[in-house]
């Protein structure tokens, strides 16, 4: 792991720290900056951003290596992203685990198709259905989705507002991250932030198989460490 935090001018314990807790929390970069300095650490708000940037990828991509597998029926909707309007489309399986997200600057067939070759190719199988609202564009992707790739072929589409209760009740756990932080003005810099709080809500639901780094009842920075080292 030390490669990873090579040339920083701070330990990476504070590095991990002030990440996780800006992702996970209703902070701002400037609470982060003040509860750092109670700690005698003086940090800028632009450092701490900077973090985000270049390490939640590297993140994503670690935890990534422990992920299980979400159910093949799957519950989709969108929300909307505040700042310059975007548009979060996601997806959980009917056990409420994440199946996958995709954050797109428009909300049409296109971006709907575009999230669902991201879910397959997260998932490595295409559902046995998918149930969605009401909304025109993103029935006519699932339609047409089997004409592009045949392992889409045997999957159901549905359309319920009651089953799709449970990812709404799902969105609220990443709106309340993403409202506070007051919108984004640049996409590429939301897509990884909105990454980074989605990995958090995985974190918290235990979508992750951590059996062999024997990490059971240890705090959060000890389980961090174990997977970002693994």
């Amino acid at each position: 792991m030390d490669e990873l935090f090579k040339g920083r001018h701070f330990e990476r314990e504070v590095i991990v720290l002030c990440v996780r807790w800006y992702l996970r929390f209703k902070l701002s970069l400037r609470d982060l900056v003040e509860m750092m300095a109670e700690r005698g650490l003086a940090l800028a708000h632009t450092t701490i951003m900077r973090w985000v940037q270049r390490f939640v990828p590297e993140f994503e991509k670690r935890w990534n290596r422990f992920a299980r597998k979400a159910g093949p029926y799957w519950r989709v909707d969108y929300l909307k992203v505040r700042g310059k309007w975007t548009y979060l489309y996601r997806a959980v399986d009917r056990a409420g685990e994440t199946v996958d997200f995709r954050l797109s600057a428009h909300r049409d067939v296109k971006a709907a198709k575009a999230f669902f070759r991201k879910a397959l190719e997260t998932l490595g199988r295409a559902p046995m259905s998918i149930t969605l609202d009401g909304y025109a564009a993103s029935h006519r992707a699932v339609r047409e989705l089997p004409a592009q790739n045949a392992c889409w072929k045997d999957t159901r589409l549905r359309s319920s507002k009651y089953l799709n209760n449970m990812i709404e009740q799902d969105h609220r756990g990443v709106k309340s991250r993403i409202n506070p932080m007051l919108g984004f003005k640049v996409f590429d810099c939301a897509a990884v932030t909105i990454a980074g709080v989605e990995l958090q809500h995985r974190i918290r639901k235990g979508q992750f198989n951590l059996g062999r780094l024997h990490v059971r009842g240890q705090a959060a920075p000890a389980i961090w460490n174990a997977v970002l080292s693994a």
